[in-house]
């Protein structure tokens, strides 16, 4: 190959070494395209002060595309959404994000983002999906509506103390009927959640 950059060379030379004394590196598929990327980058005019911050975009990018996330925010756009139910079947019309698996569209074309809030218990560890009863009754669970279009899906991590229960019987017996209570460690962790979301 000619008229390599400094970037490429570089690349080939560790690429070939990564070779020699690594077996079956997971990135030797991918090599023609590597190459391929360090002489664009190589090409492009990048300074020594401006390569890491083009080096990291660029790694961010491809780490988020392989992983099949969003580069942009949700537009909320019709193209963006899949039908999931039908309601002449008598149940409630729902379409999810083509974008984003985790957002869906109601009946009343409210969106909402189903891991908007993760419980991080103090015992049982992080979970999602369960309603916890506040201190003036309420309850709230991970699932919020969002404010507005365009969206970026944004996970709120509240603290919450873990009790679990078991009947007297079940104590005497051993057995593994019992059950866990949650209650939010500070309750004003949740103004941050609404802030960004409206309240579902």
């Amino acid at each position: 190959m000619t008229n390599m950059t400094n970037t490429q060379l570089h690349a080939k030379k560790e690429l070939t070494i990564l070779k020699k004394t690594v077996k079956d590196p997971i990135i030797e598929p991918f090599t023609e395209e590597i190459l391929a990327l360090c002489e664009a980058v190589g090409k492009s005019g990048q300074s020594g002060g401006s390569i890491p911050y083009t080096a990291g975009a660029i790694g961010e990018t491809i780490t988020k595309l392989l992983m099949q996330e969003t580069l942009a925010p949700l537009t909320g756009e019709d193209s963006e959404w899949n039908r999931l139910s039908d309601d002449e079947l008598g149940e409630e019309m729902l379409y999810q994000n083509n974008r984003y698996s985790s957002v869906f569209k109601d009946k009343d074309n409210r969106a909402y983002f189903i891991d908007a809030i993760v419980f991080d218990g103090d015992i049982g560890g992080a979970f999602t999906g369960n309603s916890i009863e506040l201190s003036n009754g309420d309850t709230v669970g991970s699932s919020q509506y969002i404010k507005e279009f365009p969206f970026t899906p944004k996970t709120f991590y509240i603290d919450v103390i873990d009790s679990r229960w078991k009947t007297k019987e079940e104590k005497e017996k051993g057995l593994y009927g019992d059950w866990w209570t949650h209650t939010i460690k500070d309750e004003k962790q949740l103004d941050e959640v609404f802030e960004y979301y409206d309240k579902k």
